[in-house]
């Protein structure tokens, strides 16, 4: 998922915060019919058929095997990969957050908010609020206005007010941020830029959780785009109903919650466990903060890229130069080949290979250093026919950009992915970067 200005995302590939499965319509509840046509590979990175039908991922190369460290520590906490808030969507990791009227002991915990480092910024619904929490937590404003926020996503959008909380994860906290209180204003209010996005997204069913917990490489979620009215995806809502687009500094801009942490607060590490590439039913993993701040979370990464302040990388694919990146909040690895079948019907644009497939490719960072990644994709009928299994490492699909590769969660499996976190706004020299 990437969240940006409203104008600047249209012109852009957008990140899709809970999944890009969303986009189809899909019913896990009835059997899936196996995709036909065959299944070709990429013309520009390398790939490779493996011998068997659709529905067979045991010639599969295996993937990585990295463990997750024990969510025992005050700057960890487990991440749960399972049928989740809607028993319908597959691969969207959720941990619990701690919401409280700042410096008070007024708290929610709010289980299922998904866990997302493609965007920046704790995204909370209205409805996953108790009365008490709806009512206590402050507003935001602009002027003698409300404060509110549309949110782009590849799909769609999220509106709500900006609100003013303490945020605790695990053992940590990020003391008076703003937030996003998604759904809490009428839809009469949504301003027209924001309806033409797309589909509003702020209801569970639609969300696919109870909210996102954005911590990828940016400590706000606008940054300068938002510092100027015409760029900016914040409104000023006079009575909560009429809203214009307004500035806001980076100080009352949705926060991402780890930057703002006292300590562990340069970075995180998602680290996902393996899953076989026929599935499973579930998955538990490790969100952990700090990178090199303590013992349990040293920097061992084979890789290590640079990334645009937004997380970006390059990649030539298919004989495209594409941009990339990593994104826990998409549900599958999405990118454009017109050589693999699609499984169309329910499944939509997801892809159904047979035989499975196999691709190679090359990051580029910033700094133009590279390195090799392999991700496999098998067919997605024959994976998600099983109605029990949730956790996937081979989910593959076209959906959002053309112009983009998208590694989503299915990459994560295996792997401990870090993301550093921009401190140059902030008095510090690091500078974003991603590494696995």
């Amino acid at each position: 998922m990437f969240n940006y200005g409203i104008l600047n995302a249209l012109a852009r590939s957008l990140r899709e915060p809970r999944s890009f499965f969303l986009a189809t319509v899909f019913a896990l509840a009835t059997g899936l019919a196996a995709c036909g046509g065959g299944g070709g590979g990429g013309s520009g990175s390398s790939s490779s058929g493996n011998s068997g039908s659709g529905n067979d991922t045991s010639s599969l190369p295996a993937g990585p095997t990295q463990q997750p460290i024990a969510a025992n520590a005050a700057n960890t906490v487990a991440v749960t990969v399972n049928s989740g808030v809607t028993n319908s969507m597959p691969n969207i990791p959720t941990v619990s957050v701690t919401v409280c009227v700042a410096s008070s002991n007024t708290c929610q915990t709010v289980p299922n908010v998904q866990v997302d480092t493609g965007s920046y910024g704790l995204r909370l619904l209205n409805t996953a609020l108790n009365s008490t929490m709806q009512g206590a937590l402050p507003n935001a404003s602009s002027g003698a206005s409300t404060l509110a926020e549309c949110t782009a996503f590849a799909d769609g959008y999220t509106w709500g007010t900006v609100r003013t909380a303490d945020v605790k994860i695990g053992g940590e906290t990020a003391s008076a941020i703003p937030i996003q209180v998604i759904g809490d204003l009428p839809t009469s209010s949504v301003p027209q830029v924001c309806a033409n996005i797309g589909a509003a997204q702020n209801t569970t069913s639609a969300l696919g959780a109870n909210g996102i917990l954005g911590i990828g490489v940016a400590p706000w979620d606008c940054g300068k785009n938002c510092v100027t009215a015409s760029g900016s995806n914040y409104f000023a809502c006079a009575n909560g109903t009429s809203c214009a687009q307004t500035a806001v500094a980076l100080a009352q801009q949705v926060a991402n919650p780890v930057a703002h942490f006292a300590t562990d607060n340069n970075g995180v590490i998602l680290q996902m466990p393996p899953v076989a590439n026929s599935g499973q039913a579930s998955a538990t993993g490790t969100l952990v903060f700090g990178i090199g701040t303590q013992s349990n979370n040293a920097l061992a990464a084979s890789q290590r890229f640079a990334t645009s302040a937004w997380g970006d990388l390059s990649t030539t694919f298919n004989g495209r130069s594409l941009n990339a990146f990593l994104d826990s909040g998409s549900n599958g690895i999405f990118f454009a080949d017109s050589a693999i079948a699609q499984c169309g019907g329910d499944l939509g644009s997801f892809y159904c290979p047979t035989p499975p497939l196999t691709f190679t490719t090359t990051l580029v960072d910033q700094n133009n250093d590279s390195g090799n990644v392999s991700f496999n994709v098998a067919s997605a009928s024959a994976l998600l026919g099983n109605s029990s299994f949730f956790a996937f490492n081979d989910l593959g699909g076209q959906f959002g950009s053309n112009s983009s590769l998208d590694l989503g969660l299915p990459f994560f499996y295996g792997r401990y992915v870090y993301y550093g976190i921009d401190q140059t706004g902030t008095g510090g020299t690091q500078t974003p970067y991603v590494a696995f």
